[in-house]
């Protein structure tokens, strides 16, 4: 089968017996960078010499067919360069060949940066969203940013250190300065650190220059107090551009906290008063 391998993210310590047997154990290990493979083979003291196979962005799509061929015959072992494989790394498209063609797939789990960080944010876990390294474009990356200045839950990103302070500001640009969040940084390694503050704070400490592997953590918006009136208005507005009524309305109850019936059957009415009486759902 294909086995999907979390490895440490900095602290060796972190490192499984799972894996520990899993990497002294497997003939064949696809690996994001196979010189990091060796490195860790070595510093885990394990003694064995698998066939590695370089599986890495720009050649994971060609690459997953022999990847999962292989996997059919034997116990084949799916490595990032750090955490969890397919989580901003390599590997979906090897699980979503090995679906399709019937091959198991099963986790060694371990270290992973989002929940790492996310559980020593401060800020709400019981609900959030991973999102990834934003676009580096600045007009993609505000645009997403736009897009998600009323998402609810706590927020999730990764970033690079000399993109943090520009990326802090774009988001305090478009959440607001005051948004709560933190910027983890180094994590499980010997200089950890979990800066906590508002947007405006963070951006304005990372201008000085920030080094290491970063995560960003940005609390959800608050809910937003609008009257029933004012929330028909949104989803009037939302179907104009071609969004499903009951979608229309979901989406905006899940913004403001207003019932999504009342929102329905308020926006039907005025749907049917336009319409001289006659409408439709």
């Amino acid at each position: 089968m294909l086995i999907l391998a979390a490895t440490p993210i900095g602290n060796l310590g972190d490192a499984s017996d799972r894996l520990r047997r899993a990497l002294a154990d497997t003939a064949v290990i696809a690996a994001e960078d196979t010189r990091t493979t060796q490195r860790l083979l070595a510093a885990l003291g394990v003694d064995n010499r698998p066939r590695l196979i370089a599986l890495h962005d720009h050649n994971e799509k060609d690459r997953a067919a022999e990847i999962v061929a292989l996997a059919r015959e034997q116990d084949v072992l799916l490595l990032s360069d750090a955490g969890m494989p397919t989580v901003s790394d390599p590997g979906f498209s090897v699980v979503a060949h090995a679906a399709t063609e019937g091959v198991g797939v099963t986790v060694i789990p371990g270290p992973s940066a989002v929940v790492t960080a996310l559980a020593a944010s401060g800020l709400p876990t019981d609900r959030f969203s991973f999102e990834g390294f934003p676009p580096r474009k600045a007009g993609e990356r505000d645009t997403l940013f736009g897009e998600l200045s009323t998402e609810r839950r706590t927020m999730v990103f990764f970033e690079a250190p000399s993109r943090l302070a520009e990326t802090l500001g774009a988001l305090a640009r478009a959440f607001g300065p005051d948004r709560p969040a933190a910027v983890c940084r180094e994590l499980t390694k010997l200089h950890e650190e979990i800066r906590r503050g508002t947007l405006g704070e963070l951006a304005g400490w990372a201008a000085g220059g920030v080094r290491g592997e970063i995560v960003v953590v940005v609390g959800g918006a608050e809910r937003r107090g609008v009257s029933l009136a004012d929330g028909v208005g949104e989803v009037t507005r939302l179907v104009a551009g071609g969004v499903r009524l009951k979608d229309a309305a979901a989406e905006v109850a899940g913004q403001t906290g207003l019932s999504r019936r009342d929102l329905y059957e308020a926006a039907l009415a005025a749907r049917h008063t336009a319409d001289g009486g006659i409408g439709s759902t």
